[in-house]
């Protein structure tokens, strides 16, 4: 062979079929034959964000969604990088966020309730503790 006579290689000529599989996928960072990266931060965080949305009612949750959140961040950071788990890293951050939040409001909640009912705190009965709360709360 010369110079003159080069030949396309076999890889240039593409089917119709192939062309539109190629077309319809996404192109991703790994190389042929490696596993895709996995981001396991980003599925510990999303887990902790939405135990502690789940448990921010009774207040464990406004740790948990603190850990969470950090892990989240972190997640996303390591996204941003390879690629790999960045619903997940949001899902974490929002889903702790609002952990967080439900449970700064339930706090504020418990303390206004405990506030306003204080005098209703040792009462003889489960019956007398209502109508005292009843009354604390509607007088204002």
């Amino acid at each position: 062979m010369n110079a003159q006579e080069t030949k396309t290689p076999l890889t240039d000529t593409v089917s119709a079929e192939d062309q539109g599989i190629r077309t319809r996928t996404a192109p991703t960072r790994r190389t042929p034959g490696r596993p895709a990266p996995k981001n396991t931060l980003a599925a510990t965080a999303m887990t902790l964000g939405i135990t502690g949305l789940c448990t921010s009612v009774v207040f464990i949750g406004g740790p948990i969604a603190v850990i969470g959140l950090i892990l989240g961040i972190a997640a996303l950071m390591t996204a941003k990088r390879t690629g790999a788990g960045r619903g997940k890293a949001v899902t974490a951050v929002v889903t702790s966020s609002l952990a967080i939040m439900v449970s700064g409001l339930m706090a504020v909640f418990m303390v206004w309730y405990a506030n306003n009912t204080q005098e209703c705190y040792q009462p003889d009965s489960l019956r007398q503790y209502a109508q005292c709360v009843r009354k604390h709360l509607n007088a204002r």
